[in-house]
Order: C-alpha cells, then structure tokens, then sequence
C-alpha cells in the first residue's frame, strides 16, 4: 500500500483529536497504518506541515534520560510551530513532591499536550485519567509508542511492505518488544521472539495480540532458540539487555542473555536482503556484535532519524484537529 495521505481514509487519523497515546494497542489498525502514512509524507514534504500546531503548548515530563525521544520530540514541536516545555525530574518531583493528579490538573490549564516519560507505566496512566489535554507516553516499563512508529515506518522503507513481514525479535521481551507485537498483530507482521526462559512477553500481551491479528496466524511466537527465530527474518532486532532501572539485575541479565547476541553468524540464517534494527541506545559486543550493528545491513540511524517524523504525525493527529490540510 503506498504510503500517502491519498491512500488514506482521512478521518482515520483526525479522529485521534484529543486522545491519548499511552499503547500501541490504544489504536485500531487503520488508525496505526494512517499516522505511519502520516508520517512518511511529512517525511517527504517537510513543508506541509509548518506551523500547523502554532500557539500550542507542549508540556515534556521526563523522568528518564533520553536523547532520541527529547531530541526528535522537540524539534518536531517546534517544525509544527508548537513550544515544547521540557521538565527534568527535579522541577516536578512528580509522585513525591506532588501527586500526579495534582501535576496533571495543574498542566491542562496552561498546555495543549503532556509528554511523559517514566519508569512505571502505572504513572502515563493515572496522569492520563487526571488530565483533560491529551497524554503521549515517551517511554515507560510496560510500552514504547513512539518507537514502535519509527520502527514500523523503516520497516515499510525498506521492505515495501508489512503484510507477510517477518520480524524476529532477539532479547528480552521489554516494552519494545511489547509495542512491536502489538503493532504487528495490527499491520499482519508475522513476529517472533527469542528470549531466556522468564524473560518472555507477559500473557496478556500475548492474548491482546492473538485477539487482534488482522490475519488469522500472525500473533507473535515465542522460543528460546535464537536460530529458530531469525530462520528467513526479513528484519532482527534487537535491544538492550539492562534497561534503566534494572542495574541491579544487571549480572543475572548478563548471564542469561549470553547466547542471545546478534552476531554475523545468527545474522546468516535470515534472509539475504534482511535488515537489522535496534532502538538505541546500544551496547555493542552484548546484545549485538559490532559488524551487524555497524554493518552494511544496519539501519538504525534510519529508525532514529524516522522518530522525528512519526511524532510529528502523533502531535499532528492529537493536536491538528481539522485547521491542517494537505
């Protein structure tokens, strides 16, 4: 399907005004596939799309450090004409100096949007219910949306296509993975997980994808076997093994993930012209080796790149309402 806003049912993305973005699972499989073609237009035609949000206010809760999601998230903000209000942990203290229903009151009188970044997803989504204005969650243990979008849209750059994707995911199955099995159940991406015993999807992560497949079959699998995975992968990814917060764990985690790093040899089993992903930051020699992640095959400056795209496309279809035409 070509991905252009002529392709689209339009109301399919101008009805997200207003809502909130804290899951990939929060949106239907057209609304997925339009804010992707979004994004891969304002990709192509920057211009478009400036000072569409101009007079908004976007406030940037971050609890976390960050470079791609602060970085991408900002300028977006301002190529929309919109002022994005970035918030470190020790100017709201959120939880501790002040409650979350307290902070989110506070904001939806003074900003248009609230961007949160987080350890916990209990705190997206309890700001999200205490806020009129809508919430994008930039990050929390249970689920990445914004990068997810990226993903899917380097996915569909290089491949031409996500119906009959294969998509091998090496690793702990963390919040990346969990926002990539739900967009592939909703875009008919035939996803499979690599991962040491407990380290696997939740359940009901599983059962959300298994119910909303679009193609009866496609819901992630899960194995232990690396090799099984990536057998005639049209894209490996990969991600951290010790993500923040996890320090502690960080010696058991080295351990049990031992044997499942991206070399050049597991690459061999995918297909010819498969590409490798990962979302960044990343710890070569670990997770992945040197020669795939630096490889010809790497796209993951693409990914990155593509993350300001697609969240122009979110802040648009939040925020745009009907004032931005094409």
């Amino acid at each position: 399907m070509a991905l252009t806003l002529a392709a689209l049912r339009r109301d399919a993305w101008v009805a997200l005004c207003g809502r909130d973005v804290l899951s990939i699972r929060d949106l239907t499989s057209d609304e997925l596939l339009s804010l992707i073609a979004l994004g891969a237009d304002l990709k192509r035609d920057p211009g478009q799309c400036a000072g569409a949000l101009s007079g908004r206010t976007i406030a940037m809760l971050f609890e976390k450090p960050s470079l791609r999601t602060r970085v991408s998230l900002d300028v977006a903000s301002h190529q929309l004409g919109a002022h994005a209000i970035y918030l470190a942990p020790q100017d709201v203290g959120l939880g501790q100096r002040e409650s979350i229903h307290d902070v989110a009151r506070t904001l939806e009188h003074m900003v248009d949007a609230i961007v949160l970044r987080t350890f916990a997803h209990d705190t997206v989504e309890q700001l999200a219910a205490a806020a009129s204005v809508p919430v994008i969650n930039a990050l929390s243990d249970f689920s990445h949306p914004c990068q997810a979008l990226a993903d899917f849209l380097t996915m569909h750059e290089n491949r031409g296509t996500w119906r009959g994707l294969r998509l091998a995911f090496v690793g702990d199955g963390n919040n990346v993975a969990t926002s990539l099995i739900f967009g592939a159940a909703l875009l008919g991406v035939r996803m499979t997980i690599a991962t040491p015993p407990g380290y696997e999807p939740r359940p009901d992560v599983l059962r959300w994808a298994h119910q909303h497949e679009v193609e009866p079959g496609i819901a992630c699998r899960v194995t232990s076997v690396p090799e099984d995975a990536v057998e005639e992968a049209d894209v490996i990814y990969t991600d951290t093994w010790i993500s923040m917060g996890q320090e502690a764990e960080a010696e058991a985690r080295r351990h049990a993930f031992a044997h499942f790093q991206v070399t050049a040899k597991l690459f061999e089993r995918a297909r010819p012209d498969a590409i490798f992903m990962h979302c960044l930051p990343a710890h070569r020699g670990q997770e992945v080796a040197s020669d795939v992640i630096d490889g010809r095959r790497s796209r993951v400056f693409q990914q990155a790149a593509n993350r300001l795209h697609t969240e122009k496309a979110l802040l648009v279809a939040l925020l745009g309402g009907g004032r931005w035409t094409s």
